[in-house]
């Protein structure tokens, strides 16, 4: 895995076949927890058949108005509900109006922001090209995909993170893979966390400082399997 580099229009990334199929699974599992069909290539957002082109402005207004709900659930799973959390942990009324208002169109963002990555890391190519527009819609993607990694990793605190990133350089300098099954699974997770925290970051600083060389080199994370998020 090497970092976001610029080159020209674009931020430029390389993950090897492996790397990709592992990120583009996540992506999938993702957007199928915020209420989407699973990405595949019969359903890549190919909407030539429909012969409706770009929606005008009356088409958005009357999507996002037929996603009002009468009411809405707070999400029980709580990777869902660090994708969509409360608006406010003071007053339950306002959060579940302002949900109710707004979470059909936020499922529709986070969904289409990460198909569009997950088409990107679908392509067979050796690069992931990100246009520098699309560059903070990605980082943001890589936030949402990093919120549920976080949740099924059980980190919410800096501390965590902290005890994460330790277990793993641990068991680095160890060369032992765990014996136990949840212990290996739990590690081989943290360092797909990590690894696309480190990703995400140099996205960033290929977008602020363009000039910048990066730590381009990044092997910390076995992408040899796991389980579903």
């Amino acid at each position: 895995m090497r970092a976001f580099v610029v080159d020209g229009e674009a931020a430029v990334a390389r993950l090897d076949g492996e790397e990709r199929d592992v990120v583009a699974t996540l992506i999938a599992d993702v957007a199928v927890l915020l209420g989407a069909e699973h990405f595949s290539e019969s359903n890549d957002g190919d909407t030539s058949a429909q012969g409706t082109g770009p929606p005008s402005d009356e088409d958005m207004i009357r999507e996002s108005l037929a996603g009002i709900a009468d009411s809405v659930e707070t999400p029980h799973d709580p990777a869902v509900l660090a994708l969509l959390p409360h608006a406010s942990k003071d007053d339950d009324a306002l959060a579940q109006e302002f949900r109710r208002l707004t979470e059909h169109d936020m499922r529709n963002l986070k969904v289409a922001r990460l198909k569009r990555m997950w088409e990107a890391l679908s392509a067979e190519e050796s690069e992931w090209r990100v246009s520098l527009d699309e560059a903070l819609p990605t980082a943001a993607a890589l936030t949402d995909v990093r919120l549920v990694l976080a949740s099924r990793l059980g980190v919410s605190t800096e501390d965590d993170a902290e005890l994460l990133r330790m277990s793993i350089a641990t068991a680095i300098d160890s060369e032992e893979a765990p014996t136990d099954e949840g212990a290996a699974q739990r590690l081989w997770w943290g360092m797909v966390y990590e690894s696309l925290g480190w990703l995400q970051e140099s996205l960033l600083d290929a977008l602020s400082f363009p000039d910048q060389e990066p730590d381009s080199h990044h092997d910390g994370d076995d992408t040899k399997g796991g389980d579903d998020v």
